[in-house]
């Protein structure tokens, strides 16, 4: 298979890149930290036509994204808005012109309303549904980050830990989460694009481990990694999901189930900067 990975830079982009590859595919990468000529915001790309014509199945994964700090402090912005709206409108009508079996990488919050970031993936859900694709709500996938400003929890918790020896949290932590780590959901979507023609349509797919757990929780799993790190809450209230719950549908563990617990996932990712400081 020739796989397409749009947003291969990013964190599950740059694990599903290295995860095919392995597999022995041959895996054609896109995304703007490669080069400027690697914008889907620029409509018409060139660049794009090619690998749209080359690939077997595209892995649509591209989006102006971060985690809670990176969201907080940008998705209420024109800029954020239409950086993905030109993402969304570049790729799916390259999708419909190549008539390519794709997945697109939603989010679980594509159900909340109140958030500018959930409403542009539910957005994306609709094009999908009309193109035939496969829609993925990701639940908080964490793994290796390269872009630190966009870094999500956990990688902020382990920095925080290493660097100030003290977790400073934007919240109070009371806020529950379901983590995946990255190779899972990589797994996850190689197993999807597999099935792709009998997966059923009418079901959502949840790429998450089932396991709900506060962030007060995360902090401390990491802070016994290290000696001397204190867990410092904050004031704050959840206002990125306003503590809204949503319940997985467990439909996709027919074909996939993820296999990296929370605090090994966490171990992995300590030891990666660990190794990186050293």
């Amino acid at each position: 298979m020739k796989y397409l990975v749009l947003g291969s830079s990013g964190q599950v982009g740059r694990a599903l890149y290295e995860y095919l590859e392995g597999l022995g595919h041959e895996v054609l990468q896109f995304d703007i930290v490669n080069t400027l000529d690697e914008d889907l915001r620029i409509y018409d790309n060139h660049l794009l036509h090619e690998r749209m014509r080359e690939a077997d199945f595209v892995f649509f994964l591209a989006f102006d994204v971060g985690g809670a700090r990176y969201l907080k402090k940008y998705q209420h912005t024109y800029d954020f808005l239409s950086n993905n709206v030109k993402i969304m409108n570049t790729t799916f009508d390259m999708l419909r012109k190549y008539d390519k079996k794709f997945i697109f990488a939603s989010s679980q919050m594509s159900n909340m309303s109140y958030s500018p970031y959930g409403v542009l993936k539910a957005l994306g859900e609709y094009y999908t549904r009309v193109l035939g694709g496969l829609v993925v709500k990701f639940w908080n996938v964490y793994g290796i980050e390269y872009d630190l400003n966009k870094a999500h929890v956990i990688t902020d918790f382990v920095l925080k830990a290493m660097n100030d020896r003290k977790i400073n949290m934007l919240t109070d932590g009371t806020e529950e989460r379901q983590f995946l780590y990255s190779d899972d959901a990589c797994k996850a979507l190689h197993i999807l694009s597999d099935n792709y023609e009998v997966i059923d349509r009418d079901k959502e797919l949840h790429i998450t481990n089932g396991h709900w757990g506060s962030i007060l929780r995360v902090a401390e799993i990491i802070s016994r990694h290290f000696a001397d790190v204190r867990v410092v809450p904050g004031k704050e209230k959840d206002e990125i999901q306003k503590f809204k719950r949503n319940e997985a549908d467990p439909y996709i563990f027919r074909y996939w189930k993820p296999k990296t617990s929370l605090e090994d996932g966490i171990g992995k990712i300590i030891e990666y900067y660990k190794l990186k400081q050293e």
